[in-house]
């Protein structure tokens, strides 16, 4: 696939057996640029585990097994390793995953590397299959992530209370909303995991969709635009690229709405429809005065 001119970056990776589509994805979590000072090493291995099932839930692909390997430096304690491994027992339960083994090595700083597998009948949900006056909704609110991160990574001063505990356990547990991706998967035209923030997940599926994205209202709760303005903070900043928030951003054609917001009521998941697909390229938000502006892609990007 690395040498594939026609590759298309995608959530997960697809392979055929016979008639079997075998869905793939891996990630690595890092100590050093991905565990949060407070954040337990049981916290951390669960959220290795979630991050791939962030992927899953996006393509509304259940995933089954997986393999897991560990980087561990010398000296680590019996203690610390018991709860790694209660962190991976905790997110298979809770996704209902079999880990069918791995490996250990030794080295400077923790490492988890988790691949997981599942299969589907049929083609996954794609990035790029928005089409014009598709509706674009997120399965969750964002912003309490970006908040949390500043209170764990930058020591951001932050009054105690209960939005404060909020936005740090958001960023401490994340739950991707897997059962609605695979329920409802028939009705998205296209999908994508937010992980690395909602300002770039919109650019890639705008891209690959080769269509505008329009966003009208801003996935964001009344606590979090109080919070912000009270604290002098950019609000667009926490919602559109802070990253973390482990939800995912589908389009649904017109007469598919009703449909996807009758089954998100009954299964309680808070979607949220932020803007809709036009002709044309690129993503634009309505600001404060009513005019459209571009969205700057300002999410996470590795070796920038």
């Amino acid at each position: 696939r690395l040498g594939n001119t026609d590759w298309v970056a995608e959530d997960v990776e697809v392979c055929s057996f016979g008639r079997t589509n075998v869905i793939v994805n891996t990630d690595t979590l890092v100590e050093s640029t991905d565990i949060p000072p407070s954040m337990g090493l049981g916290q951390a291995a669960r959220k290795s585990v979630v991050a791939c099932i962030s992927d899953f839930a996006a393509k509304g692909v259940k995933p089954k097994y997986g393999v897991i390997s560990v980087n561990l430096p010398a000296g680590v304690s019996r203690s610390s390793i018991s709860k790694i491994v209660s962190g991976f027992r905790r997110a298979c339960k809770e996704y209902d995953i079999t880990m069918l083994g791995g490996d250990t090595n030794q080295g400077k700083e923790i490492v988890f590397n988790v691949c997981v597998f599942g299969a589907a009948a049929d083609d996954i949900t794609t990035r790029g299959g928005a089409k014009k006056e598709d509706a674009i909704f997120v399965t969750g609110p964002f912003g309490y992530t970006a908040v949390g991160l500043d209170m764990l990574l930058h020591g951001k001063k932050i009054p105690k209370t209960n939005f404060a505990d909020k936005a740090i356990k958001s960023v401490m547990r994340p739950k991707p909303r897997l059962d609605f991706g695979i329920k409802n998967k028939r009705y998205f035209s296209a999908s994508m995991d937010s992980s690395d923030g909602l300002s770039t997940t919109l650019t890639e599926m705008s891209r690959q969709s080769k269509s505008r994205f329009v966003i009208t209202d801003m996935p964001a709760r009344k606590d979090l635009r109080d919070f912000a303005r009270s604290q002098n903070m950019n609000l667009d900043r926490l919602v559109f690229h802070g990253g973390e928030e482990y939800e995912f951003v589908f389009t649904v054609p017109q007469k598919y709405k009703s449909m996807i917001k009758k089954n998100a009521r009954a299964s309680r998941v808070p979607i949220m429809e932020i803007g809709r697909v036009t002709a044309g390229e690129g993503v634009f938000v309505y600001d404060d005065t009513g005019r459209m502006i571009p969205l700057e892609d300002r999410g996470w990007r590795h070796f920038k």
